[in-house]
């Protein structure tokens, strides 16, 4: 199939999808039509992997073609266009040891303490991630916070954002019960949820393009899963965006 139209095709049912998600008020939020993006996405790196850089290249006729005339969605495949532009210049690295991302995980948070911590490297389909993650639980297990660090450069461009497409978007929503939506934090762009009702929320952190630092709270305040994401080095892991580059 030729790139261009391999491509184009795809992009346009993600958008539909996209549009469908925001139609019922489930942008980015539902784990059916997450799975549905994501997949739509990884289709995207195979033909562009396949098509290497030789590959046709679109023309400004073609650009222009690709808009919808809906601004969020324009954005969206733009960023998405950039992170491919990023993937196939940008210098290359191996993923960090998990062990380094384990001594990142704080002992405790508040009266939580860690019940269980451990890491690993695993791949599959040509791609790398390392992570360590960790439990913490108060004295009866009635609240619960899980902490997770990956290092996603050897799951780079679209593979390894397509699990968090807010990464490449920008949300703001609320419900009777809660809301979500991509903020700042520490100058990295974020995503932050919280359902009053159920009382569980979650914030993740995309740190330089590499690390994604995800804090998952149950039955507890959204200042508390703050808490937890703050007692992590951020620094050390930006410290860590150009570890273990890869020679050409």
């Amino acid at each position: 199939m030729d790139c261009t139209l391999g491509s184009s095709i795809i992009l346009i049912n993600l958008k539909r999808a996209i549009l469908f998600n925001s139609a019922n008020n489930l942008f980015l939020g539902g784990k059916t039509m997450n799975k549905i993006i994501s997949i739509l996405l990884m289709s995207i790196v195979i033909i562009l992997t396949g098509c290497g850089k030789g590959g046709d290249q679109p023309n400004e006729k073609q650009n222009s073609e690709d808009k919808t005339g809906i601004k969020s969605l324009d954005d969206f495949v733009d960023n998405m266009k950039e992170v491919q532009k990023s993937m196939e210049e940008g210098e290359k690295f191996e993923v960090v040891d998990f062990r380094d991302l384990k001594e990142l995980l704080p002992e405790s948070i508040g009266d939580l303490k860690r019940t269980n911590a451990q890491g690993e490297k695993s791949g599959a389909m040509g791609f790398t991630v390392s992570k360590a993650e960790a439990d913490y639980n108060n004295e009866d297990y009635s609240q619960r916070i899980d902490i997770e660090i990956t290092d996603i450069t050897g799951a780079s461009g679209f593979a390894g954002l397509a699990a968090w497409g807010w990464a490449m978007a920008d949300i703001d929503k609320e419900t009777e019960t809660g809301y979500e939506k991509t903020i700042k934090y520490k100058g990295h762009k974020a995503f932050e949820k919280y359902d009053n009702q159920d009382q569980y929320g979650s914030l993740e952190v995309l740190v330089s393009g590499r690390f994604m630092i995800a804090v998952n709270g149950n039955n507890l305040p959204m200042a508390v899963i703050k808490s937890a994401m703050d007692q992590i080095d951020i620094g050390k892991l930006e410290s860590m965006k150009n570890a273990n580059p890869i020679s050409e």
